[in-house]
């Protein structure tokens, strides 16, 4: 089980240490995804990639994994509006056309994005 755990770490920071930077490469993809009613669309997405940067790196440093866990977590539950406003408004942000469904199919994704992270609030 231990294997697995660290497997599941590393995939899951490199999830978000590529989603992170893909910020600083992209930020018009993310820009494209934000909510009116949200303020400084630039700078959210600007944090919301250092925020990703830095959680996917703490979650190597075993002292602060835990708090990492639960950062990803909180991180995960700020951007849930902008998947909501993606899939209401069919929002194709790098403009390919794709089927109403996977903008909704994200939405519960979120929900076992977020119970991998919780699997790492605690050592095994």
């Amino acid at each position: 089980m231990r294997w697995l755990k660290l497997a599941s770490l590393l995939v899951m920071s490199l999830f978000y240490i590529a989603a992170g930077l893909n910020h600083f490469r992209n930020p018009d993809f993310y820009l494209a995804l934000m909510p009116p009613y949200i303020p400084a669309h630039a700078a959210a997405v600007f944090w919301s990639g250092v925020a990703e940067v830095a959680l996917g790196i703490a979650l190597w440093i075993r002292p602060l994994r835990s708090w990492a866990a639960w950062g990803v977590i909180a991180l995960l539950i700020a951007v849930f509006p902008a998947n909501v406003h993606m899939a209401i408004h069919q929002i194709s942000p790098d403009g390919v056309s794709r089927p109403d469904w996977i903008a909704w199919a994200r939405l519960p994704l979120q929900g076992v994005l977020i119970a991998w992270a919780y699997w790492h609030t605690r050592e095994p």
